[in-house]
């Protein structure tokens, strides 16, 4: 009997409802049929189970084995390392942010983290005192600034929104997470100029031991790492169907493909219109010519199959491109 994959998503927080929203674009609908309990499933896949949890949580269950895989944020992973994770996709597109360090505007002369060391150095001189700063990522923190040459410093552990820590005066400045900034800005906060510690996003995880043990647990990642895949490759991806006249395939084939924007994948697809007006006085006929083009392409795309003639284009947006193998379960194979 095939064992159930457990899967760990976010019950609240910043990235909760963009992770329920980016498996429904991957076409996994997620379930939840009691809103007071915490489990769900994905009916696009069989034997895949979700269990709810906060954003810190998930990490947790995936590594104590709870649940095999799970969604969470890098910035959580890399501040709670632990032996028994691996990290399946490091980059699934949402949820980005930034962990850094931010000092009060009136600092008018600390722009980097060298101008931070004086600070720290001045505040032990003259206010006999370490300079204090408030944080909910102690590791990184630590991390980052020792390799900056700053050890005279207090963390001050801090829960809810930090920004005003420095204005309430129980810390002289912060590194904490920011999307735009814009918190900071209202909060009288500046970020260093090289005071970023990570950039971070939703990312996909597990418990490494599981699944090496268990085949049927690799089988379910691998179909949901088939459907991330192909999603991911899809949005960055458009169909464009013209009809073109010409004498023969050949001919609008080696037309479309003079310029390399409109070779798609793997070059154009042609394909005849069968009509009672298919052949003209020319004795040209009516071909529709397929094509996928990068989102970057498109206009290009569009103004080359003008210029040969195209008419009645249509585009479309990609929504799965499967590829021979899912790159992120090919990884995740190398790494186990």
């Amino acid at each position: 009997m095939t064992k159930s994959l457990t899967l760990a998503l976010p019950s609240k927080g910043a990235i909760a409802e963009p992770t329920i929203n980016f498996l429904r674009d991957c076409g996994l609908k997620v379930e939840k049929p009691n809103q007071r309990q915490y489990t769900g499933s994905i009916p696009a896949i069989p034997f895949l189970s979700v269990l709810f949890q906060r954003v810190t949580d998930v990490l947790y269950k995936v590594a104590d084995g709870t649940a095999q895989i799970g969604i969470t944020g890098y910035d959580v992973v890399k501040e709670n390392p632990h032996s028994n994770l691996v990290v399946v996709h490091k980059e699934l597109g949402f949820g980005h942010c930034s962990l850094v360090v931010a000092v009060p505007e009136t600092w008018i002369d600390v722009d980097g983290m060298s101008d931070l060391l004086d600070v720290v150095l001045d505040f032990r001189e003259h206010k006999q005192r370490n300079i204090r700063i408030a944080t909910k990522y102690p590791l990184l923190a630590r991390q980052f600034l020792h390799a900056h040459g700053i050890h005279h410093f207090v963390l001050v552990k801090a829960e809810g929104a930090i920004e005003a820590a420095p204005t309430l005066g129980y810390a002289d400045l912060i590194i904490d997470l920011t999307q735009t900034g814009t918190t900071l800005r209202e909060n009288h906060l500046k970020i260093l100029s090289d005071g970023i510690i990570i950039e971070s996003q939703a990312c996909l995880i597990g418990n490494r031991e599981a699944l090496k043990q268990n085949p049927d647990y690799l089988n379910t990642l691998r179909i949901l790492t088939e459907y991330i895949d192909a999603a991911q490759q899809g949005r960055g991806f458009f169909q464009l169907v013209a009809n073109i006249q010409g004498a023969t395939a050949e001919e609008i084939a080696q037309k479309v493909a003079a310029n390399p924007i409109t070779r798609g994948l793997q070059g154009p697809t042609i394909s005849p219109i069968y009509t009672d007006s298919a052949v003209n006085t020319n004795g040209n006929r009516w071909f529709t010519v397929t094509i996928i083009v990068a989102n970057a392409n498109l206009l290009p795309a569009m103004e080359h199959i003008r210029a040969i003639g195209g008419s009645q284009t249509i585009v479309s947006p990609v929504r799965y491109i499967f590829l021979e193998k899912s790159p992120i379960f090919q990884q995740l194979i190398e790494v186990l």
